[in-house]
């Protein structure tokens, strides 16, 4: 090994053992804060949908590979709908779903426990039912109350979709008892099955327009959509209601389906998620509901949605930020997971350099020190062997005999170039002390 190689070897484990305490401080201190503030999101993360090929499910899908861009696992949760869905929520089984507005009364603890990002889009009331029927009825193929209803067999979905209670209150509204209705409360498929098949007299869906569902039956012959004429009506009396109108020809331009405006009601599906869901997660999901529902649809124009303006529960601070902020400049250029680490992590960054910078003075007079103790630490020798000599207390052979073994340990010291006159005078006071003891 050359002189120059060792020298700069002892150099750095100088600098090493100078700045590592400080080093070791910051590290602890970084590795702290990061357990603390917990930046990164987990991998996984659970979303209630609904039943097979509803609207829910189909968003939930859109979701998942949205979110596996930034690395995010999106699993899944089937459910009944939207009141299963906000069961879910409250039992840790699900940490994001779609909940509908109207479908489930609301606990006290929901807002300490749940937090809104925003409402997604809006679920009309499809009432779907049989011309054959209404013949059968009215002599007419076509119904426009709900009174009408009277001694059918309607299908009103399943307890967990929340349907079944947003019908009962409809239906009270309208002064019909539920025993007059024979409602029944089948899936959605089995419920399509026995409807097509003349089992049902009518079918009621709250879903959205992207339903697989609603977009069937919109274009089977023999099935008329029922027509909220007092649909201002109904919004009026029920606050979570929105009149819409599903303007004639939207289905299909060529064929002109449907053949005119039909009026109905719908609720809010709004994007609910658990308090202690990770505010990355809750940052990913409230950017990506921009993309997948801000563009126009069936009933609303672009940048409608997503809004707050519906919202039965506490906005999450992240989905406000997606609705009114432009998307934060780091994650613009830099992938999600860097760019979160930062933004979370700046303000320690911020605080550990304002630490580190007054306590980084001490690495520089320790270094100092560690390097010209080599150096002093034989002065100590050299003094004691000049005290002997002055003092009588060991003969000159002696004497130059210790003089040749400092000499000799001190050529053996290597520091910097910069420290290499310490070593040189320490070399050059050897030699004095050596004439001195030669002249005695």
């Amino acid at each position: 090994m050359s002189q120059a190689f060792r020298n700069t070897l002892l150099s750095l484990r100088d600098l090493i053992v100078s700045a590592g305490p400080l080093a070791f401080l910051a590290v602890g201190l970084l590795v702290l804060a990061y357990w603390w503030l917990n930046p990164n999101p987990p991998k996984t993360v659970t979303l209630a949908t609904g039943p097979a090929q509803s609207a829910y499910e189909e968003f939930g899908k859109r979701y998942q590979k949205a979110l596996a861009v930034d690395g995010i696992e999106v699993r899944l949760l089937p459910s009944d709908g939207s009141s299963h869905n906000l069961q879910l929520l409250r039992e840790g089984k699900a940490d994001v779903a779609f909940v509908q507005g109207g479908t489930a009364e609301l606990q006290p603890d929901d807002a300490d426990q749940l937090v809104s990002l925003g409402s997604l889009f809006v679920e009309p009331v499809w009432l779907f039912y049989r011309t054959d029927s209404a013949e059968r009825a009215y002599n007419t193929p076509r119904i426009d109350s709900l009174r009408q209803l009277r001694g059918w067999r309607v299908n009103v979905g399943s307890d967990g979709s929340g349907v079944p209670k947003l019908m009962e209150r409809l239906l009270d509204a309208n002064k019909v008892s539920p025993g007059s209705v024979q409602m029944f409360r089948l899936e959605q498929t089995p419920a399509t099955v026995d409807f097509l098949a003349g089992k049902l007299d009518a079918l009621v869906f709250a879903s959205a327009p992207e339903s697989l569902m609603v977009q069937m039956l919109l274009q089977t012959p023999g099935v008329q959509l029922l027509d909220f004429a007092q649909h201002e009506a109904y919004a009026r009396r029920f606050p979570f209601l929105t009149p819409v109108t599903l303007p004639r020809g939207v289905v299909d331009l060529a064929t002109n389906v449907p053949a005119r405006d039909v009026r109905l009601v719908a609720s809010t599906t709004s994007l609910l998620a658990r308090d202690a869901t990770h505010p990355a997660l809750l940052t990913l999901f409230a950017q990506n509901a921009q993309k997948l529902h801000g563009g126009s649809g069936w009933f609303n124009r672009a940048r409608e949605f997503p809004n707050s303006r519906n919202s039965e529960l506490p906005m999450a601070k992240e989905g406000d930020r997606a609705m009114n902020e432009p998307v934060p400049m780091l994650q613009r250029y830099l992938p999600f997971w860097m760019a979160n680490l930062i933004e979370r992590m700046w303000l320690v960054l911020g605080i550990l350099l304002a630490i580190m910078l007054p306590l980084s003075r001490v690495v520089p007079p320790l270094y100092q020190f560690r390097v010209r103790s080599r150096v002093f630490r034989w002065y100590g020798r050299l003094r004691e062997i000049e005290n002997d000599m002055e003092a009588g207390k060991a003969d000159s052979a002696e004497l130059l005999k210790a003089l040749n073994a400092l000499e000799a340990q001190a050529e053996k010291v290597s520091v910097p170039l910069s420290y290499a006159d310490e070593l040189y005078a320490l070399r050059n006071h050897i030699h004095l002390v050596r004439k001195k003891l030669l002249r005695s």
